[in-house]
Formats: structure tokens, C-alpha cells, sequence
């Protein structure tokens, strides 16, 4: 049994990391994910008979590591959904780049369009049909060595968003990420969800969650200090 690394628990819901490189769910090449790992725990430790019970709420792409909720009932599921929809939700990422961002801080703002073929996302003209507003907030912490840290408040949700918007918009491509344009580094997406703000689907309670990356990722490594600085 694969034992998830959990954060938070209630009757309700489980805050979890998604370690970097697992799918949140099944998808075609049949590799354990997230959800399965979930249910699976849960089921033995709670020696449940019947099937678990588990709302998936909100996403992370696959190399992608970090802090996420999911829910335990389908009373959680449905409002937890709800927040999402209604922007309610606050995630923030941190991520190396490769380069310096011109601006220390700045919004972006594109439309943004899956090629479901061959799993890529690319910058599309706002009237082509599939086509999707792609907003988020950055704030540079942090130059060394010609990689930056990058502090991202994410205001849409969308599939690649991070990666490709850095990549295209800014022409900073995240670090070890071969899809979309840094071809001189290898290991881990320096890519991870540190934070997550929710209002609790039952007890309406503010929840804030925030979880350092994985320190065996060069990229983090050399920004360590920072990044715990960030997280008191």
C-alpha cells in the first residue's frame, strides 16, 4: 500500500501533497494516481468493506507537485466545487525559472488552447473557438546562477497555465521543463502548489495550508532559504 502524505483530515475532507509525477487520476497509461492512493489508504486503514467514497475537487498537471483537497463526501464534492467555480479557492505556486523577469511583479493575461493530441497548450487568438482566458499574478523573490524564483498567485486554473505562460508570454521557461522550452536541465518540474485557501464545506471555517517543495529538487535546493522565509 501506497501511504499518501497527509496534511490535514476530517470527516469531510483530506488535504494531501501530490508528490511530483503522479496523475491526480486514471488516465490512459494506467500508472498509479492520486486518487486510487487516496481510496486505497483510507479503505485499509478504516477497514471499510464497501467502496471510498472520494471527490475530486481541483486539479494538478501531472509533473506538477503540491498541496491539494479532495472530499470525502459528495456534500464536500458538491461545495467545495461550488468555491472553485465561484474563485473562492486561492492557490499559489512557486517556481524557477530559467532568466530574469524584466518586471518584479506584474499580471498576465492570455488565451489559452489545448492540443488534447499531443498534450500540449499553446498561446490562441481570443475569438478561436476552444480558446480560454489564462490570468495570474507573479512576484520575482529571488535571482541566482540565472534562475529565478518566481511567487504565483493563480486566478484561472488552466491545464499547463504556469508553464506555458512563463514559457511564451515571458520567455522564461520553468526549470526542467523539456515541453516547453528549457532543454538544458533534467529531474523534477521545479514547479509546486505551496499554498492553498478554502472556506471548510461544512463548518465554513477559513483553511490556509502552505507546504514547502521537495528540497532534493536542485532548483528549490538553491532557494531554500527563501522559500522557508516565504512560508513563516
Amino acid at each position: 500500500m501506497v501511504e499518501p502524505k497527509i496534511i490535514y483530515e476530517d470527516n469531510h475532507i483530506i488535504v494531501v501533497i501530490k508528490p511530483h509525477n503522479i496523475a491526480v487520476q486514471e488516465d490512459s497509461s494506467n500508472d498509479l494516481d492520486m486518487l486510487t492512493i487516496i481510496k486505497n489508504f483510507i479503505k485499509e486503514r478504516d477497514k471499510k468493506k464497501g467502496n471510498v467514497f472520494l471527490g475530486l475537487v481541483h486539479r494538478l498537471d501531472r509533473p506538477t507537485g503540491g498541496v491539494m483537497v479532495f472530499a470525502k463526501t459528495s456534500k464536500a464534492a458538491s461545495r467545495l466545487g461550488a468555491e472553485l467555480k465561484a474563485k473562492q479557492m486561492k492557490k499559489k505556486y512557486l517556481c524557477v525559472v530559467c532568466g530574469r523577469p524584466q518586471l518584479v511583479e506584474n499580471r498576465l493575461i492570455t488565451f489559452l488552447k489545448k492540443d488534447e493530441k499531443n498534450n500540449m497548450v499553446y498561446i490562441a487568438p481570443r475569438t478561436e473557438q476552444g480558446s480560454k482566458e489564462a490570468i495570474l499574478d507573479y512576484k520575482l523573490i529571488s535571482t541566482k546562477n540565472k534562475l529565478s524564483l518566481i511567487d504565483v498567485d493563480l486566478i484561472t486554473g488552466r491545464s499547463h497555465q504556469i508553464r506555458v505562460q512563463m514559457s511564451k508570454q515571458l520567455n522564461l521557461p520553468i526549470y526542467a521543463d523539456f515541453k516547453y522550452g528549457d532543454k538544458e536541465h533534467t529531474g523534477n518540474l521545479a514547479l509546486f502548489a505551496y499554498e492553498l485557501s478554502f472556506i471548510h464545506p461544512v463548518t465554513k471555517e477559513n483553511m490556509k495550508f502552505k507546504v514547502a517543495p521537495d528540497y532534493k529538487n536542485i532548483a528549490f535546493k538553491m532557494f531554500q532559504n527563501e522559500i522557508d522565509n516565504l512560508l513563516k
